[in-house]
C-alpha cells in the first residue's frame, strides 16, 4: 500500500506525520500584494508632484533677466564680461539675453534658409524641411 508508511523496513513509525493540506498562508500573500499596490500608488504620486514642481522651478529659471540692476551693490565686480542691463544702457550694447535671442534667430536662419557652408568643397545648406523630404523619398538613407 503506497499510503502506509514504509519506513517499517527500519523499524520507525510515526503515526502522526501525515501531509499538511495547507502550507501557503493566502490571506499573508494578499494582505502584502495590497500593502505593495497602495506604497506603488503613493510613491507614483509623490513623484508626480515633485515632479511638477520641478518642471515649475526650471521654467521660471530660463526666463531671461530683463529688469534693469536697481541697486550698484547687486553689479558684479569688475571686469565684468558682459554689461548688465541698466537704466542708462546704450542700444547697442549686447546683454545676455539678447545675445541669446541673436543666437536663436540665426539658427532658425540657418535652419529655414539655404547657404553655403564650404564653397571651395561644394558643401552647400538646405532647408530642414527639404531635407526631411529628401530622406524620406531615399528610404532614411542619406
Amino acid at each position: 500500500m503506497p499510503e502506509q508508511n514504509d519506513l517499517h523496513d527500519f523499524g520507525v513509525l510515526n503515526p502522526e506525520t501525515h501531509h499538511e493540506t495547507s502550507d501557503v498562508d493566502v490571506r499573508a500573500i494578499l494582505w502584502f500584494v495590497v500593502i505593495f499596490i497602495a506604497f506603488a500608488i503613493v510613491t507614483h504620486l509623490l513623484l508626480y508632484f515633485l515632479f511638477q514642481f520641478f518642471a515649475r522651478e526650471f521654467r521660471a529659471d530660463i526666463q531671461p533677466a530683463r529688469t534693469a540692476i536697481k541697486s550698484p551693490a547687486a553689479m558684479p565686480q569688475t571686469p565684468r564680461l558682459q554689461p548688465f542691463p541698466q537704466k542708462t544702457m546704450p542700444p547697442y550694447a549686447n546683454t545676455p539675453a539678447t545675445d541669446m535671442e541673436e543666437m536663436h534667430e540665426s539658427e532658425e536662419q540657418a535652419l529655414h534658409t539655404p547657404g553655403w557652408i564650404d564653397k571651395q568643397h561644394g558643401v552647400v545648406r538646405i532647408p530642414i524641411e527639404r531635407a526631411k523630404q529628401i530622406v524620406v523619398q531615399r528610404g532614411g538613407k542619406l
